[in-house]
């Protein structure tokens, strides 16, 4: 026979086994245990770390309640609970439901908090608040995947859905939800009015010129529900709307028609997109068209056909201000004609301009018989 010592610390208990089998539990002191016929053996366990992991859990909650009631805390959750652990008033874990375990009394203040997943699928707002922000606890809480959390911001709501069905619209604000035994889903939905870009469109004039146009829309919802009640996708949905009416718009109607009048492709895609989102709600407030490109070719002669036209538009102007001239030098030359004085200045006039253009002029028989020998009235 031999003799062992065994020593149980303050914060530590002890399980006594005799051929594997469970005896009792060993509470702080010192143990001798005595190795003949049996084999007894003692696990050690630190009750800092509550929770108890060892084969014997289902046997101790089955076979020995009383065991169970003085040393440990029982916890059996149905498949309808979920619980909330805490360790000294603070949350450190998310049970899921059929959860079965055990944890030791004594050091740490272990208390397990059921809820009713039948009752609601949203957590209140104080268990809300107490999940969030997990940056700022000196330990995570485990087992947050069986919930879902979400912060709306204010500028748009939240699409909760509830195992596919929509169940109602979350405004701004923090919010968690169970998920064990249900698929929750929340979309976050922006209110602000939004751009759509329809960009690179390859269509046809009437008259057979490939056109490729780039537009741009503004829009916003006006009725979230009955957008997604409606529609799987609602800016998909608008997007192909907007690309139908842009065909449309350009697509009966030649080249030079939308060249004359740009603002009707914007008028027409305008006029049909919004009759088409009527109840859906979506709102159309504005539609633009940003870029038209033609083909290389179709270039070359627009460019030909503008300048052949500016080239007619100054020789019109040419004409114009030739013929106005001549007109003004023939009611000169009448002026002339009926008045001896008017010409002579003139004369004057002209020989000035001609004296500026000279440096040195040689004036022979006085300045009388120059103006008198090279103008002559009659």
């Amino acid at each position: 026979m031999t003799i062992k010592r065994v020593t149980v610390k303050k914060n530590e208990r002890g399980i006594l086994l005799r051929n594997g089998d469970f005896e009792r539990v060993l509470q702080p002191g010192t143990y001798w245990l005595f190795a003949g016929l049996d084999t007894s053996k003692v696990e050690l366990f630190a009750i800092s770390q509550p929770a108890f992991v060892h084969p014997l859990t289902d046997y101790l909650m089955a076979k020995e309640p009383a065991v169970v009631d003085a040393e440990f805390l029982r916890v059996e959750l149905t498949e309808h609970e979920a619980g909330l652990r805490t360790e000294n008033g603070v949350l450190v874990e998310v049970l899921p439901p059929a959860t079965r375990r055990l944890y030791w009394r004594g050091l740490v203040d272990v208390q397990v908090e059921v809820a009713d997943l039948r009752a609601s699928a949203e957590l209140p707002a104080a268990l809300a608040a107490r999940l969030a922000q997990p940056q700022l606890r000196p330990r995570a809480v485990t087992g947050r995947a069986g919930v879902l959390q979400v912060e709306v911001p204010e500028t748009g709501v939240g699409l909760l859905r509830v195992d596919g069905k929509v169940e109602r619209l979350l405004t701004a604000g923090s919010y968690a939800f169970w998920k064990f035994g249900r698929n929750v889903a929340v979309e976050l939905v922006d209110l602000r009015l939004q751009a759509l870009e329809v960009t690179g469109q390859e269509i046809l004039t009437r008259d057979k010129v490939a056109l490729r146009l780039n537009l741009s829309a503004t829009w916003r919802y006006t009725d979230v529900l009955r957008a997604f009640e409606q529609l799987a996708k609602p800016a998909d949905h608008l997007y192909r709307e907007l690309q139908f009416g842009l065909r449309a718009a350009v697509g009966t109607r030649t080249l030079d028609e939308l060249l004359e009048n740009k603002s009707v492709i914007d008028e027409v895609v305008t006029a049909q997109v919004t009759s088409k989102l009527a109840g859906y709600g979506l709102q159309l407030d504005g539609v633009g068209v940003k870029d038209i490109v033609l083909p290389g070719e179709m270039k070359t002669i627009l460019a030909q056909v503008v300048e052949a036209g500016k080239s007619a538009e100054a020789n019109v102007i040419r004409r114009r201000e030739e013929t106005a001239a001549t007109r003004s030098l023939l009611n000169t030359a009448k002026v002339m004609e009926d008045n001896p004085v008017a010409l002579r200045l003139k004369e004057l006039e002209t020989l000035e301009r001609v004296a500026e253009r000279i440096d040195k002029i040689s004036v022979f028989g006085g300045l009388d018989q120059v103006l008198n020998g090279l103008v002559k009235l009659r």
